[in-house]
C-alpha cells in the first residue's frame, strides 16, 4: 500500500495553508538570479582557490561545486545518505570536510572527488566543522575541530583521522565553532594561547583555551585545552559566530537577534539587530561597512554597521534563509536556503543603491505605468467619444 507525501492529503490549520500558498506564489520569483538545486542547501563556503565559485552541502548527502558565472555545478563529492550541515577545507585546499547527521565527518580529494577519511566517534548530528591550520595548532599538524548535536567538541588529526581530544561541558548540541584571530602570548614565556569559541543550543557562548609551547619542535600532544567560563548575551540557541575586522564578534540567535560583543567590554554587547524570526547566519562587509542578515522569515538583511539601521533587504527566498557567503573580491553576497536555490546579490554601491530606490518606487511607477497605460481597456461609451474626437480631428 502506498503512502501519500502530498500534503493537500492531510489536515493542515489555516495559517499552514496560507504560508503555503505564499510560498508558492513566491516561488516562481526570479530575484537573485535562482540556481535550483534538487535538495535542501544547509551550508555554504568560498571555493578557496576561486572568488567565483562557492561549495556547497545539500540535505540530499551531497557536497557541490558551483560556479556562480556558468552558473552550474561543477563537482559533486558523494558517499553520504544523511544530511550534511557543515563544510570547510584543509589548508592547502586539497581536501573538503563535510559534517554529517549520520554522527561522522566525511572528506573527499578536491580535484578528483574521491572519498578519502571519514571521521567517527559522535553520538549524535554533527553540526559544525573547523579546520585548525598545522602553524597554529598545538600538534604541529591540521587538526579537524568537530561539533556535535551530543554536546561534545572533538579535536582530531586531520590527517590520519585519530581522535585526539574529546572536550565536554556544554549543556547542549554545538551549532558553530571558529578561531578568534588573536593569538595571545604569555608574558615571559614561549607559551601561546589559541582561542577556540562555540556556539551552542543553549544561549552559552564559550572561548575553549589550546597552550601552544612555540620553543618545543615537533609534534606535540594535545593537553593543555580548557573550556572558559559562558558569555551570556543571548536569551537562546546562537547558531552562527563571525568575528569583524577589530577582532569582535557579530552573533546570530533564536532569539530573534543578531549582536555586536565587544572585546574590550569584556563581549558586552554594544548593538542589537531585532528581526521578525530566528537568525541563523551573518556576515560582515568590511570595505560597505555593512552587517548582512539571514533569517528564517525568507530574508536578507542589509544592515548599516555603525547606526544599527536597517539600510535595504534583498526579497527571493520563499523559505528559510541558511546561509550567507561574502565575496570580497567581487563584491558579491551569496545566500542559500532551504528553498533549494542559491541566489547572488551585488553588494556594489551603484547596485545595492538601485536595488533600495526600486523597493522605493511606488508601484506602477515608470515603465510600469507606462504599459499599464497603454494596456488600459477602454468602455464602450469612451471608445465611442475617442472615435468622435478622431473624426473631428479628420
Amino acid at each position: 500500500m502506498s503512502t501519500s507525501t502530498d500534503p493537500d492529503h492531510f489536515f493542515q490549520t489555516t495559517s499552514s495553508l496560507k504560508s503555503s500558498a505564499q510560498r508558492s506564489a513566491k516561488s516562481t520569483n526570479k530575484n537573485g538570479d535562482p540556481i535550483v538545486f534538487p535538495s535542501k542547501i544547509l551550508a555554504i563556503t568560498q571555493d578557496p582557490s576561486n572568488s567565483h565559485a562557492v561549495y556547497i552541502a545539500e540535505s540530499g548527502g551531497t557536497v557541490k561545486r558551483v560556479d556562480l558565472d556558468a552558473r552550474n555545478v561543477t563537482k559533486t563529492y558523494r558517499g553520504p545518505t544523511a544530511p550534511l550541515t557543515s563544510i570547510c577545507f584543509s589548508t592547502n585546499g586539497q581536501i573538503v570536510f563535510a559534517g554529517c547527521w549520520d554522527k561522522s565527518v566525511w572528506s573527499w580529494d578536491v580535484s578528483s572527488t574521491r572519498p578519502k577519511r571519514r571521521f567517527v566517534g559522535h553520538a549524535d548530528f554533527v553540526k559544525t566543522i573547523l579546520m585548525v591550520p598545522a602553524k597554529l595548532s598545538p600538534t604541529r599538524s591540521e587538526l579537524l575541530v568537530s561539533g556535535s548535536a551530543d554536546s561534545e567538541i572533538i579535536f582530531w588529526d586531520a590527517q590520519s583521522a585519530e581522535r585526539l581530544h574529546v572536550l565536554k561541558g556544554h549543556a547542549r548540541g554545538i551549532q558553530d565553532l571558529v578561531l578568534d584571530p588573536v593569538v595571545v602570548p604569555a608574558p615571559n614565556s614561549d607559551v601561546e594561547t589559541l582561542v577556540l569559541w562555540s556556539a551552542s543550543s543553549s544561549r552559552e557562548i564559550r572561548p575553549c583555551l589550546l597552550k601552544v609551547d612555540t620553543a618545543k619542535e615537533g609534534p606535540t600532544r594535545l593537553n593543555h585545552v580548557s573550556l572558559e567560563d559562558p558569555i551570556l548575551q543571548h536569551d537562546t540557541s546562537v547558531y552562527r559566530l563571525r568575528f569583524d575586522g577589530d577582532g569582535d564578534i557579530w552573533t546570530a540567535s533564536a532569539d530573534k537577534t543578531a549582536k555586536h560583543l565587544l572585546r574590550s567590554q569584556a563581549w558586552t554587547s554594544d548593538t542589537t539587530l531585532t528581526h521578525p524570526d530566528f537568525v541563523n547566519d551573518t556576515v560582515i562587509h568590511e570595505t560597505g561597512g555593512w552587517i548582512i542578515t539571514a533569517c528564517r522569515d525568507e530574508e536578507v538583511r542589509v544592515w548599516n554597521r555603525a547606526t544599527g539601521a536597517l539600510h535595504h533587504i534583498f526579497s527571493g527566498h520563499f523559505d528559510a534563509v541558511t546561509g550567507l557567503c561574502l565575496l570580497e573580491t567581487t563584491n558579491t553576497l551569496v545566500s542559500i536556503s532551504v528553498d533549494a536555490t542559491v541566489r547572488t546579490w551585488s553588494l556594489k554601491p551603484a547596485d545595492l543603491q538601485r536595488a533600495v530606490e526600486d523597493v522605493k518606487r511606488p508601484v506602477g511607477d515608470g515603465d510600469e505605468a507606462a504599459e499599464a497605460k497603454d494596456n488600459v481597456e477602454l468602455t464602450e461609451e469612451e471608445e465611442r467619444e475617442l472615435a468622435e474626437l478622431m473624426g473631428e480631428d479628420e
